[in-house]
């Protein structure tokens, strides 16, 4: 028990006390809506802080997670630098290697609130596969919905992407590539334009034309995936080989052009005795 982060969680509690920014501890547990008792307990080593209980101190009071779990840099976070560390839940196996967790349709509305609910990820979906390249990081699958992507990805299919760290996002965002953007109440799946730079914000881009590009504030997201792979149905359904030959037969091709060029050279003798006609009669005249 009383684990380090514990220990740094009860100092940034008393700090936001010393400096009259609460009125008591029992007013900071209301306001997150926990049971004061437990956080008396914390407070006396006798509890751990949980993780949803962190979340809520973060969005609430800007708690610095990069101290509370490193320790290091201050222990409140500046606003303009909240994207700098985001709390991202893994899922593990029984090797403590981890697992591609899968995002589906229906849990998607879900998963922009939950983002350190532990309980939320373990009800979810988890895999693993056997490439090298997918034992190392990060990886997430997301669920494809409408068409505003295609014809790059249609509904049903699945994008399997790897984290981008937030504290590299400046220049780690590739334009054009596609990313899934996590913001607080949506998910999309686009092209993304870096403009970080002149607006801090993200363009993003979809492939039917038919969709307008538009721009997400940087501080709205939440996390950055970057699509490395796509899962996409399969279909049985035969080629017609004989009729792509009908279609595109290379004699057939020839003789509708021999034909072409008998009408031309019928027209053009027509024209030729026309005129030799014609200059015999003014010769004769």
């Amino acid at each position: 028990m009383n684990h380090i982060v514990s220990q740094r969680f009860v100092k940034c509690l008393e700090k936001l006390k010393e400096e009259n920014k609460i009125p008591s501890s029992r007013q900071f547990a209301l306001s997150l809506e926990y049971q004061p008792q437990n956080l008396h307990e914390i407070q006396a080593g006798n509890r751990d802080v949980t993780i949803d209980l962190i979340r809520r101190a973060i969005e609430n009071y800007q708690f610095n997670p990069e101290y509370l779990f490193l320790g290091q840099g201050s222990m409140f976070s500046r606003p303009e630098k909240e994207n700098d560390f985001r709390l991202l839940t893994v899922v593990t196996d029984q090797y403590n290697d981890e697992r591609i967790v899968h995002v589906p349709i229906p849990a998607q509305a879900g998963y922009t609130s939950a983002m350190a609910d532990s309980e939320f990820y373990s009800d979810l979906p988890s895999y693993s596969l056997p490439d090298y390249k997918y034992k190392v990081g990060t990886y997430r699958s997301f669920d494809i919905a409408g068409d505003s992507m295609e014809p790059s990805l249609f509904e049903g299919d699945k994008v399997i992407c790897t984290f981008c760290e937030p504290g590299r996002w400046m220049n780690c965002i590739k334009d054009n590539c596609v990313y899934v953007v996590v913001t607080r109440s949506d998910i999309f799946v686009k092209r993304v334009k870096n403009r970080m730079t002149e607006s801090k914000q993200l363009e993003l881009v979809s492939d039917n034309a038919y969709y307008e590009p538009f721009m997400v504030d940087i501080d709205d997201v939440r996390e950055l995936w970057y699509v490395q792979t796509k899962m996409t149905s399969f279909s049985h359904t035969p080629l017609k080989p004989a009729q792509a030959k009908e279609d595109n037969l290379p004699g057939q091709e020839f003789e509708h052009l021999k034909q072409v060029i008998a009408e031309q050279s019928k027209l053009i003798k027509q024209l030729h005795n026309t005129i030799e006609k014609l200059v015999n009669s003014s010769i004769t005249t």
